[in-house]
């Protein structure tokens, strides 16, 4: 990265969403990345405020203030409310175990999924709250497997088509907010749209 000037640009909206006992690993502590990460931050995610869009970015000072210029001319800015708010949210004295709390459920719900769809070309994913499914090695295009989950399975998830080169073979499976008790059919679901 220093041979080259380049900037390494942390997402740190889901980092502390990790399952299987792991922990985040920042990559400004390591030494040779302290003074060219990025990291962005993001309620949205681990908080759970979907759409306040509420974030923070944190890095070198030698380009923070380039940062912050940029995000004044391009972004809506937020209401003070909605900054009040995860302000608190963030500083409260079980902010880390309401984050942890959270993860123990999403990471039952992966669990779930995973049991339930054993035997389908899944990405087992070590933290969030989504999968992806490798349609590809159904025979199927991202679209076309989303389209008969839905008809058939009753089941929505999202083609990756546009997600980048790798995302033309994968479908999103989100399990945010499903019950565990919605997820028990699944396979049945699953059988049901691709036979």
């Amino acid at each position: 990265m220093e041979r080259h000037d380049c900037w390494l640009i942390h997402n740190a909206a889901m980092e502390r969403i990790l399952f299987d006992g792991n922990r985040p690993a920042h990559p400004a502590a390591h030494p040779a990345l302290a003074e060219r990460t990025v990291t962005v931050g993001s309620a949205s995610k681990e908080l759970r405020l979907i759409g306040w869009r509420v974030g923070w970015v944190v890095g070198p000072s030698r380009i923070i203030s380039d940062v912050a210029l940029v995000g004044m001319t391009n972004v809506v800015c937020q209401v003070g409310i909605a900054q009040q708010a995860v302000a608190a949210a963030l500083d409260a004295s079980d902010a880390d175990e309401d984050v942890a709390a959270a993860t123990r459920v999403w990471e039952q719900r992966r669990n779930i999924v995973m049991q339930q769809l054993d035997g389908y070309p899944l990405v087992r994913p070590h933290g969030g709250w989504s999968l992806l499914l490798d349609t590809a090695a159904l025979g199927l295009a991202p679209g076309e497997a989303s389209e008969r989950l839905f008809r058939h399975g009753r089941v929505a998830a999202t083609p990756m088509t546009g997600w980048g080169p790798r995302g033309e073979r994968y479908l999103r499976l989100v399990f945010a907010n499903e019950p565990a008790d919605r997820l028990g059919d699944l396979r049945e679901r699953f059988r049901t749209a691709f036979g």
